[in-house]
């Protein structure tokens, strides 16, 4: 059975959902340097079969698996009584609300053992699911139906459409003269979803819409402001237009504003609709509602690693670029793998990483001893057993995915691919996600139309900034320093970021730029904070500074006691 997610994910194509249908997207043959708001690529997908074709390049491709026929899914249409009953019961709860005969006339809502049922017709008038609720706010839906949009036959081909929460708020658009309003199935949730596969959007598979213009009129609240965002990421930002409550601060829905306000008032919010910021021009109103979640602290905050010290000079912020730098041997690498453990242990993140230096396994076995806490080989210390080794592997398989090339040396774009697909594959589980390049001298250094290698960097860095930002993930790149000059005692002072290799690029772009150095005679490494971009939300500068502690493969905080060592750094 072909796996259409993956086989789309491997085509570079970014589906706004996976139900049969059509759907109109960017091409990522042509775009860019082609307009980058055109949405030129067709994508159809019936049963276990897609199919694309782009309308400007003329790129085309597919997957089927192997027959002639689509699989298609088996729902069962829902009964409706011959005589559905329209009460005083259900007249009077409407009615309150703001809500006409003529309009519950109008959308069949009926009454079922004093359920009120809220049928849903497909395109061409036949009922396709009911949705029931009580007056007290219980709800369900028939059981197999096939989860469409609400009011679909009067909304699907229309060029306009306007986006509510609840079948409480499409009926009160209507009840001011608006037919194109629509509504999902199963509400909204908490969280914001870019999952393709979520069940409470299976209704924008089952029934597509064509609209070049989407009005977004949520809730003000949490889950309404996640669904927002929810619809956004599959709508698009070029086609998406949202309604401000702020207008009304006793209203958090088109309903509230009705009865409150009156119907005047709710036709004028819906007609003084914003459009979502043109690309690259913007306002300071444009970011009112942004501005008011960081005043309100609605905004995805900075996380603790769970490294005492550390945590007072450097936080996790999603959607940052972070470079770690050190004379070799010093321990970045055995630092950065501590980091993300915590990471993993404590939140639950999941990483994809690119690091060839030593083998896969070898990067395991670091990673089981400091998850385990003992040693894999046989040592002075404990060594773990097959039962912590069967532990160890559990986690890491769940937490970390490898890149690995073993006929070429990689591009940042077959990384970035490969990366992409991981995000899509496995992001969604994760409370985070993450990429290592360790180290950035180990990437394709070829560079296209002759450009500089302060050119190549400066592209590099933007290629890890574009996917931190796309997918809301956070990437380490290890970068080696300059040659740097001895002092007089015979040893090194720590870098800084303009000792990167390469370009000053690396400090001028990256969120995050850290350094790991060691003391080898009081036997400490220290983590420095050269550059945190925003200083007062994710760290500070600062020195935090470290123990290898070999008793239980970790790093603690200095204390100033000195135990000798191996060569553990490489």
């Amino acid at each position: 059975m072909i796996d259409i997610s993956q086989k789309l994910a491997e085509a570079g194509i970014n589906p706004k959902h996976l139900g049969d249908g059509n759907q109109k997207l960017k091409c990522p043959q042509c775009q860019p340097p082609h307009n980058p708001r055109d949405n030129p690529l067709s994508v159809t997908i019936e049963g276990n079969t897609v199919v694309w074709k782009c309308h400007h390049c003329e790129w085309t491709g597919g997957s089927g698996d192997g027959s002639n026929t689509f699989r298609r899914n088996e729902w069962v249409r829902p009964k409706v009584p011959e005589n559905p009953i329209q009460d005083n019961f259900v007249a009077d709860y409407f009615q309150k609300r703001g809500i006409s005969k003529k309009v519950i006339d109008a959308f069949k809502i009926y009454n079922e053992n004093n359920w009120i049922a809220f049928p849903y017709f497909d395109k061409d008038g036949t009922i396709a699911n009911v949705k029931y609720r009580t007056t007290n706010k219980e709800f369900r839906q028939a059981a197999k139906a096939k989860k469409i949009l609400y009011n679909y036959e009067n909304i699907h081909d229309q060029e306009e459409v306007i986006f509510v929460e609840g079948e409480m708020d499409c009926l009160s658009l209507a009840q001011v003269g608006f037919k194109n309003v629509t509504t999902l199935s199963d509400g909204a949730s908490s969280t914001v979803s870019t999952d393709p596969n979520d069940s409470r959007f299976k209704g924008l598979g089952n029934s597509p819409i064509v609209a070049d213009k989407v009005i977004l009129f949520c809730d003000d609240d949490e889950a309404g402001r996640a669904l927002k965002e929810s619809l956004l990421y599959r709508v698009g930002k070029d086609k998406a237009w949202y309604v401000n409550l702020s207008k009304y601060g006793d209203c958090k829905d088109a309903n509230d504003v009705l009865c409150k306000h009156g119907e005047q008032a709710l036709k004028d919010l819906v007609d003084g609709a914003i459009p979502y910021p043109v690309e690259g021009l913007y306002k300071a109103s444009d970011y009112s509602n942004e501005i008011m979640d960081l005043y309100e602290g609605r905004y995805v905050k900075p996380i603790e690693i769970g490294m005492e010290g550390l945590d007072e000079i450097y936080k996790i912020q999603k959607g940052t670029f972070h470079c770690i730098t050190g004379i070799p041997n010093h321990g970045k690498s055995l630092m950065l793998s501590s980091i993300l453990i915590k990471l993993a242990e404590k939140h639950g993140w999941r990483f994809c990483v690119f690091s060839p230096e030593h083998s896969t396994a070898m990067h395991i076995r670091r990673l089981l001893q400091l998850y385990i806490g003992k040693g894999f080989d046989e040592t002075l210390n404990e060594r773990m057993t097959p039962e912590d080794v069967i532990r160890g592997m559990k986690f890491i398989d769940e937490h970390f995915y490898f890149i690995e090339t073993r006929d070429a040396i990689p591009s940042v774009d077959l990384i970035m691919k490969t990366a992409k697909n991981f995000v899509y594959k496995y992001g969604a589980a994760a409370q985070g996600v993450g990429l290592v390049i360790d180290p950035y001298n180990e990437v394709d250094a070829n560079r296209k139309q002759g450009k500089r290698e302060d050119e190549h960097i400066r592209d590099f860095i933007s290629e890890c900034k574009k996917f931190c930002r796309m997918h809301n993930a956070v990437v380490w790149c290890v970068a080696h320093p300059t040659k740097l000059p001895r002092e007089t005692n015979g040893g090194y002072s720590p870098p800084d970021s303009y000792s990167i290799s390469g370009s000053s690029h690396w400090s001028n772009m990256a969120d995050c730029i850290l350094t790991v150095h060691r003391d080898f005679d009081a036997g400490s490494t220290s983590i420095l904070t050269r550059k945190i971009r925003e200083q007062d939300l994710y760290g500070k500068i600062g020195e935090a500074k470290f123990q290898y502690d070999f008793r239980t493969y970790n790093f603690r905080k200095y204390e100033d006691i000195y135990d000798s060592y191996d060569d553990w750094s490489k």
